[in-house]
């Protein structure tokens, strides 16, 4: 299996638009807004932030997005990682979390932020692999008003 990770552009808004919908269709509650994810959106957040699109056998399989929290550009909020239902069970989430990370690292970020649903808490154990900690006196910057408040994960680099 060939693993590429590569930085997303805003031409690929659409396509991080495509993965982040079709990774979370029958993953996450219906409720959840990256279901209505559209390009424009996409292409405005990797303006402000950033992107990685992890490729397999040169096929898009997963993307993740970054943006920096409005009051301190040297933290950044991690958001939309997803791995398309063929190419799960193959650890491919670890490339991407650890390609932000590094990114994170050669770019002076001193911290990264990430909200876990309510419904998906047994995701806190893998973010917490990787020194992720609670961080239950954050806010988190993009909640949805129709779901639970996610909790919030931060990571100092």
């Amino acid at each position: 299996m060939d693993i590429v990770i590569r930085e997303a552009r805003v031409e690929d808004a659409p396509l991080l638009a495509h993965l982040t919908r079709a990774s979370w269709a029958e993953k996450v509650a219906p409720s959840s807004s990256g279901h209505l994810e559209s390009s424009d959106k996409v292409a405005q957040e990797l303006l402000q932030g950033g992107g990685f699109i992890l490729l397999v056998n040169e096929e898009p399989a997963g993307s993740v997005r970054w943006l920096p929290i409005d009051s301190d550009t040297r933290t950044w909020e991690m958001r939309r990682m997803g791995i398309l239902p063929a190419f799960r069970g193959e650890a491919l989430s670890q490339h991407l979390l650890e390609a932000v990370i590094h990114h994170a690292q050669a770019t002076g970020i001193q911290e990264l932020r990430l909200g876990v649903r309510a419904d998906q808490e047994r995701l806190v154990d893998f973010y917490m692999a990787y020194a992720f900690e609670l961080a239950p006196e954050l806010d988190y910057m993009h909640v949805n008003p129709h779901e639970a408040v996610p909790l919030v994960l931060r990571r100092y680099i």
